[in-house]
């Protein structure tokens, strides 16, 4: 099968990503989730993030299986578009933070952050539906089985994106 590339599939990149996310993700939750100042409602936060991560993952799993979403090209650029359009908008609201020391409207808690949270969570639930759509292509093609790990990065990196932002909305509501 030389029609498939050598690196897509390498486990060490895979699980060195993998340990890194999971620092990321524990450290993250530390912090919107209040547990450093001593917020009792903290691990009750986290808990709610996690199971609203796997809801948006096995329902979106669903919606793939019965073909409710398919994934065309023209989905996929759209995705990749409201991505591309997420990320302009983030480095924007970087940039006015470090000018004005504030926290910036997609992050301080008000109805744009509150709006903004569920435009990633829907661009995070919409991207798994690729993920699945590559792990389906790779198998009908035949890849090798080293293939899978390049899917597992994918999703992995699609799951901590979507728990990430299901938090840091639940945390303006806490607040």
């Amino acid at each position: 099968m030389s029609s498939f590339g050598n690196k897509y599939g390498s486990a060490t990149v895979t699980l060195v990503y993998a340990a890194f996310e999971g620092l990321f993700v524990g450290g993250i939750s530390l912090m919107l989730s209040g547990w450093m100042v001593g917020d009792a409602d903290a691990g009750a936060l986290i808990g709610q993030a996690v199971l609203g991560t796997i809801g948006v993952f096995v329902g979106m799993l669903v919606v793939y299986r019965t073909g409710a979403i398919r994934v065309t090209p023209k989905f996929t650029r759209m995705l990749v578009g409201g991505m591309i359009g997420v990320l302009v908008l983030v480095l924007g609201n970087l940039v006015y933070g470090l000018v004005t020391g504030g926290a910036g409207p997609l992050r301080d808690g008000g109805v744009i952050a509150i709006l903004f949270s569920l435009v990633c969570i829907a661009l995070g639930a919409m991207s798994f539906l690729v993920d699945f759509d590559q792990a389906d292509s790779l198998v009908r093609a035949g890849a090798p089985s080293k293939m899978a790990w390049g899917v597992a990065l994918g999703l992995a990196v699609t799951l901590v994106w979507l728990y990430t932002e299901i938090l840091r909305l639940l945390s303006y509501f806490r607040d």
